[in-house]
Parts: C-alpha cells; sequence; structure tokens
C-alpha cells in the first residue's frame, strides 16, 4: 500500500503545475521530466508554451543542471519533440560514450512508459489506439471493453502510478548520474531561479490566455 507521501508525490508528478494547481513538495528531476511532456503536450499553445517553458528552464537552473544536455534540450528543441529527443543526451556534452547506445535504448523505453502512465493519469480519454481491445470491431462490445478498462485504471491508478517513481530514479541515474539527484522548494525556485510565480496575476492572465 503506497503512504501519504507517495501519493502526494505521483499526484504531483501527474499534475497541470499550473497556478492553480502549484506544487505542494520540493521538486526533483522528476518534476522536471513531467514539465518536459506538459511542454510537449501543449505545443500547440503558445501561451502554455512559454509558461512551461521557464518552469522547466528554472527548475533545472535550480537544481544545477544549466549547461547539461538535458537543459540544452529545452532550450534547442521545439516543444512536441522533447520526448523523442531525450534518449539522444547520452550523445550530447558527455565523455561516457562507451555505453551510450545502450543508455539511449534504455532512456527511450523509460521515457515512453512514463509517457503512457502520464497519459493514463491525466488524460485517459485521450489514450491512443493501443487500447487492449481497440482492434474490435463490434462498437458495442468495444466501448464494453474500454468502460470496464477505464473503470478498472481508475482504481488501480494509485499502483500503477508508483511506476513514475522508480522510473525517475532509474531516468536520472542514466541522464545524470545518482550524485546529481537534488531537491529544491517552489519558494526557493520563484525567488532564486526566475520560476513563474504562481500569485502574479500577469504570470495567471498569460496562462489561461489561450494566446
Amino acid at each position: 500500500m503506497s503512504s501519504r507521501l507517495e501519493r502526494t508525490r505521483i499526484s504531483q508528478l501527474t499534475s497541470t503545475y499550473g497556478p492553480d494547481e502549484p506544487p505542494r513538495l520540493p521538486m526533483d528531476f522528476g518534476d522536471y521530466l513531467s514539465l518536459l511532456w506538459r511542454l510537449d503536450k501543449h505545443a500547440d499553445e503558445p501561451a502554455k508554451v512559454v509558461y512551461y517553458r521557464r518552469c522547466a528552464l528554472g527548475l533545472a537552473d535550480g537544481l544545477g543542471l544549466k549547461g547539461r544536455s538535458v537543459y540544452r534540450l529545452v532550450e534547442l528543441t521545439p516543444p512536441g519533440q522533447l520526448y523523442q529527443q531525450l534518449p539522444n543526451a547520452p550523445y550530447r556534452g558527455t565523455s561516457r560514450l562507451v555505453d551510450a547506445q545502450d543508455r539511449k535504448a534504455a532512456i527511450a523505453q523509460l521515457a515512453q512508459l512514463r509517457v503512457d502512465i502520464l497519459r493514463i493519469g491525466t488524460y485517459h480519454d485521450q489514450w491512443p489506439v493501443s487500447w487492449p481491445g481497440s482492434g474490435i470491431i463490434d462498437t458495442d462490445l468495444r466501448e464494453r471493453v474500454f468502460a470496464v478498462l477505464f473503470t478498472a485504471l481508475q482504481g488501480q491508478y494509485e499502483n500503477f502510478g508508483r511506476l513514475l517513481l522508480v522510473i525517475d530514479i532509474v531516468l536520472g541515474d542514466l541522464l545524470l548520474g545518482m550524485h546529481q539527484m537534488r531537491e529544491i522548494t517552489l519558494h526557493d525556485l520563484i525567488t532564486k531561479h526566475n520560476y513563474p510565480d504562481f500569485s502574479d496575476a500577469r504570470v495567471r492572465s498569460a496562462y489561461y490566455s489561450g494566446a
């Protein structure tokens, strides 16, 4: 059974990170990965792209990642392609090329699994056609399978979502090295690292502008 802290952590990782859903726990590399996914998810919404890019760069700066390949990824990669390019990080700005191909393969698999878990937890109604039963031709039967599946997932997601906590540890090791893992409070991010201030009316207005 997951603890209250784990449930809060999972909820934070699947949250919008928007002005009305600020992080409740100190933020770490897992939050950074979730912010990259948000950038991809809202690639066609310019106002949210600006917001999430600022969040990601501010958090990366606060975590001491400035200058690392995962930081430059946000600077150089168009939103919508961040998770696609994430596996290439071992080839950028690293001297550890001997196992880069293996790390790339592992990162790609873990990143895809992370995306799937986030989709289930936040936008299960928009899941792609790979749901079990998606190939059933009979509409009534297919919808019954989907209904049971979605109902079951809602009850079991808390346990399923714990995979995020494990995936983030492994991705952190593959992309940064375990010695780089750290966390930072939201207050410090806002006051010291240019992270968006949720109480700022301009930030809120821009986020919800839909521009």
